[in-house]
């Protein structure tokens, strides 16, 4: 609703006065009106409908959009393992990588291509069909996250820690189309919004907005603390959501710099008066286009939150 608002102020062609007293208030808006609400909090019982063992820890995962009961993961060895979460199994297995993987990436349009990003400062590509990856960038620096484009499996963007994230056209591997500045410390995750609007989070404690298509920053977002800690981002259409170094999840929405709501984890070992600061956010996902967003803390403990007004 709000969002539908500040698009109409801008198709009306309001004098600039109006524009910003119109942001003000949606920013105003947002942040007395929203909240994280957790679902379900005192259930007592909560068990996982499937476990799969694996052999080193995992950093990272991805389902295929297309295969739903296929899913890759990336682990602490460098080992990117597919898997049949129907048959609880792996079905492929790739040792290239040299040293830690961060991120694996299933392309949205090619469900049998996949990105992978290590410490090795390289850069896979891989196809399900093939034993070997079927295309490698050495990127001179650790890599920490890739994502596909959403519109096409030739578009890749990967974040490091060089500062910058690296737009590339696959089919022209050797160099990026561009690379995005702006970020003071390590790039540790990307997500796009949309097919032109990508979102990163920084060990500066910043999110950032860019458009791939212009080749240029959109906004800064602030008000988390991450300096150290992979603290998790995810987006939807409107909304970015992060962790924080201060066990709080936090929501944006994509057109204002503020947050717009936040949750603490509380401890269970402390009493209400403690303020916890110890634990941090650790991952956080949106489900699909819903207002309902999963997260977890250091702690290991797990919560659905509902972002409502």
């Amino acid at each position: 609703m709000f969002s539908n608002q500040f698009l109409g102020f801008m198709d009306n062609k309001r004098s600039l006065l109006q524009l910003v007293h119109s942001m003000i208030i949606f920013h105003i808006s947002m942040s007395c009106l929203l909240s994280l609400q957790v679902v379900n909090e005192l259930a007592d019982v909560h068990c996982p409908v499937v476990e799969m063992s694996t052999r080193s820890k995992l950093c990272c995962l991805s389902w295929n959009k297309y295969l739903k009961g296929h899913i890759a993961s990336s682990d602490y060895e460098g080992v990117l393992t597919v898997w049949d979460v129907n048959a609880c199994q792996s079905i492929m297995e790739y040792e290239e990588h040299e040293k830690r993987a961060w991120s694996v990436d299933f392309s949205r349009t090619e469900p049998s291509m996949l990105a992978s990003g290590s410490d090795d400062g390289k850069v896979k590509i891989w196809c399900t069909k093939q034993e070997k990856s079927v295309t490698t960038i050495d990127m001179k620096a650790n890599i920490c996250c890739v994502k596909y484009s959403p519109d096409s499996s030739n578009f890749l963007a990967v974040g490091s820690a060089d500062h910058h994230i690296h737009y590339f056209d696959l089919r022209k591997a050797h160099s990026p189309l561009h690379i995005f500045s702006g970020h003071r410390k390590t790039v540790s995750y990307i997500k796009f919004i949309s097919s032109n609007e990508l979102a990163s989070a920084s060990t500066d404690s910043t999110l950032r907005i860019w458009d791939v298509h212009a080749n240029s920053p959109v906004r800064i977002l602030k008000g988390h603390t991450n300096e150290k800690n992979f603290v998790g981002l995810t987006v939807n259409s409107e909304f970015i959501a992060c962790g924080s170094e201060t066990n709080d999840v936090f929501v944006y929405h994509k057109a204002m710099s503020k947050p717009a709501a936040s949750h603490r984890f509380s401890s269970p070992d402390l009493d209400d008066s403690d303020d916890d600061t110890s634990h941090f956010i650790s991952a956080v996902c949106w489900k699909s286009e819903s207002p309902t967003v999963l997260a977890a803390n250091s702690q290991g403990t797990i919560k659905v939150l509902v972002l409502s007004p």
